[in-house]
Parts: C-alpha cells; structure tokens; sequence
C-alpha cells in the first residue's frame, strides 16, 4: 500500500515537471521568461489547482454523491475565476504581451470573443475530465480489489468451514471403524490409528498453508480412500492411481477431497455392487484428476457428508486458478463422472 501511494505521488510529480518544462522545448529563444509565465506557467498552475480541488474534495463530495448541478457549477465558477485571474494577471504583470498581441480584421487585439472564451475554457475543462477519469479508475480499482479481499476472506473462511466440516464426522467414522477391527485384526487397527493420525496432523496444521506440495496432497487422499474403504462393503470395488514420483508441483490444498468424498457418498450402495475409480495424471505442470463412480443420489433429507459439496469447490477453483482450470460433471446412464484439469504454472 505504502508503495503504491510514493508511485502515484512520483507519477503525479514527473508529469507536472515535464509538463512545466515543455515551454522551453517547444519556444524559440527570442520568446522571453514572461511570455513563458505568462502563457504556460501561470495557466498550468490554475490547471493543477483545477485538478487536485476536484480529485481530492468535489468529486468525492459532489459528483460521487450524485449531486451533478453542484459539481458542474462550482467548476464552472471556479473556471471563470481561474480566466479573470489569468487576464488581469497579464494587465498588471505583463503589459508587453498585451502590446504584442496580433490585431483581427476588425482592428481588434486578440482572436474573436466566442473564439477567446472556447480556447480559455477548453484546457479547463479537460482538467475537469481528465481528474473525474482518474479519481473514477482509482474507485474502480480500489472497489476490485476490495472485492476481491472480501473473495478471498470468504474463500478462506469457505475453506475453513471444510476443516471443520470434515474433521468431525470423518474422525468418528473412522474410530468406529478401527473400534471393530480392535478384535478382528489387531495389526490392522494399529496400522489404521496411525494413518488417521498423520491424515489428521496434515488436515490441522498443513493445510493452511496458501501452497502445499502435490505430493503431501496425493499421501493426504491416499489415506483418506484407505480409511474410507473401511466403511464400505465388498461390494464396493475402489480403485485409484495417482503419481508416485516427485513433480515439485505445489497447489491449494484440498481441492480434490470434496470429489472423492461425494463419490463415497453418492457413489456406493449398501445392496448393490457398485465402483469407484480415481486417476490422477501430470503432464507439463497440468495436474490432470479424473474420478468416476456409480450414481446413486441420496435423499434429499439426508444430511451425511461435509455439505460443502462441487458448487463450493468451482468457487473456490475459480478464484484460485482463473482462466487456469477445466471443470466438467457428466452424469450419464447412472454413471457419474468429474474431469478437473488445473493448470499450476
């Protein structure tokens, strides 16, 4: 913030400098310092007045406030007192000019009074225009990326809410599952406690992170789909490939747990036999996660599952990787298919 703010004064003074040293590029020699005054450097300083007292209090005050009569006519007084200035100026400072200045083919000095009054006020109202375009860009400006803190802010709350949503109910699922296998097969519940507890520790502490590791991702869904799998019947036939060497990819976290927790939700039946398949391919930093499974929609009285669900994930898609992503949902013949494409480079 600090930075932009010494840009914009730096800007705002190179223009004014170059600027007030046009006339003595643009002069011949035999023009004096007076006439340089007195048609360059005195109006571009009633420009400048013109142009910082509506960028900084009648735009914001008036013209932003819908109050367009007051707005135009406190320029228009200001802009007839700046051309009063200026004339009498030249009276009592400069009255060389006033010698010089060429007579019309009526005899008179100077151009014709409706010609005088257009070129006076032309390079006034231009100040008028040109700060209401500038004041106009810095609102928009400000307002994106004002909105686009407030996408963010409600983004990381979005993605917090999914912390909080999955933790719990997966946690106690998954107790209940090494609870009965405590019995059945000792080895196998100690192998399943350690699991949840490095899924767990990565969900708490490195998912928080803007980034994380493609790789810490693929171990994260791994273990999920493992300890998911113990929750299903043998009925269900669950199948996954994802990458096992290292790609130095690193990505938002979470993105793919939201698929592969609406598979097992709407994805397999307790009478029928039923799959789920979950591939995952890298090819030149696109990260490449196809996930396909049985269609069997729950009721809509039933609450199971995070609630964040795939409307959640294209928001968060869209803010994270614009213009960078492909995201497609196919339902066909009871088969329901997802293609996420993310480009991460």
């Amino acid at each position: 913030m600090k930075n932009n703010k010494k840009i914009t004064i730096a800007s705002h003074l190179l223009v004014w400098i170059f600027l007030f040293s046009m006339p003595y590029l643009l002069t011949s020699q035999q023009e004096g310092v007076n006439r340089i005054i007195a048609h360059f450097w005195v109006p571009l300083v009633f420009y400048a007045i013109i142009f910082y007292t509506n960028y900084f209090l009648l735009i914001n005050r008036f013209l932003f406030a819908k109050k367009n009569i007051e707005f135009i006519s406190i320029n228009v007084l200001l802009i007839v007192a700046f051309i009063f200035l200026k004339e009498q100026n030249e009276i009592a400072f400069f009255q060389e000019l006033i010698r010089d200045k060429p007579v019309n083919k009526d005899g008179e000095g100077g151009p014709p009074f409706q010609l005088f009054i257009y070129m006076q006020m032309l390079p006034y109202l231009a100040s008028v225009l040109f700060s209401v375009a500038v004041k106009t860009t810095n609102r928009l400006t400000k307002k994106e990326a004002e909105s686009k803190e407030a996408a963010n802010i409600k983004l990381e709350s979005e993605l917090q809410h999914l912390h909080y949503q999955l933790q719990p109910h997966f946690f106690f699922n998954s107790l209940n599952n090494i609870y009965s296998l405590v019995d059945t097969s000792p080895e196998q519940a100690k192998k399943t406690i350690h699991s949840l507890s490095k899924l767990m520790r990565y969900m708490l502490y490195e998912t928080n992170m803007e980034l994380v590791p493609l790789s810490k991702e693929i171990d994260f869904m791994k273990r999920f789909i493992d300890l998911m799998k113990l929750r299903v019947s043998d009925k269900i036939i669950v199948n996954y490939n994802f990458p096992t060497k290292e790609t130095g990819i690193q990505l938002a976290p979470l993105l793919f747990i939201s698929l592969i927790e609406n598979a097992f939700k709407h994805g397999v039946s307790a009478s029928k036999e039923s799959q789920i398949s979950i591939n995952m391919t890298i090819e030149n930093k696109k990260v490449l996660f196809i996930i396909e499974n049985d269609n069997f929609p729950k009721r809509t009285d039933d609450k199971s599952g995070s609630g964040i669900g795939l409307p959640n994930l294209k928001k968060r898609l869209e803010l994270l990787y614009p213009n960078k992503h492909i995201f497609d949902i196919t339902i066909k013949n009871n088969y329901f298919l997802v293609t996420l494409e993310i480009e991460t480079s």
